[in-house]
């Protein structure tokens, strides 16, 4: 089975609150599932990592062999093709981690899309409401 992964990780602040938003769709784009989860405090490259590790997790949950990553991430994309190098040690960790989880399948590839793209939009908004949930949840405690 061949399905797609729109994934996008975000900061509010770099490093800042963070957070992944993740759709699984068929080859007709039909969203099979979407996650959108918190991850706490890091920076916006660690999440477009974490969030394409989950979409990759996914994917196989769902009985995927082959996947098409879609990312709004050139930096990480790039990386992934091997047209840019990886200069930091946690980057490379999460790097080996994608690298890891690759094999599984029969065949992967990485796609740069700019965020405008409607399910590049949707995963978005997931990180965004991953994001705002977890400021209710911080400003319940506080009060």
């Amino acid at each position: 089975m061949k399905l797609k992964t729109y994934t996008d990780g975000g900061a509010r602040g770099n490093p800042g609150p963070a957070a992944i938003g993740v759709l699984v769709c068929d080859d007709r784009d039909e969203i099979l599932l979407e996650h959108a989860e918190a991850i706490g405090e890091t920076t916006n490259n660690v999440a477009e990592y974490r969030a394409l590790i989950e979409g990759l997790k996914r994917a196989k949950e769902l009985g995927a062999r082959e996947v098409d990553c879609f990312m709004d991430s050139e930096l990480v994309v790039k990386q992934l093709r091997g047209e840019y190098k990886l200069k930091h040690y946690n980057m490379q960790k999460l790097f080996d981690e994608v690298k890891k989880a690759a094999v599984t399948f029969e065949r992967i590839s990485y796609t740069h899309l700019p965020r405008e793209q409607e399910q590049m939009r949707r995963a978005d908004q997931l990180v965004n409401y991953a994001l705002d949930e977890e400021k209710k949840k911080v400003k319940r405690w506080s009060s």
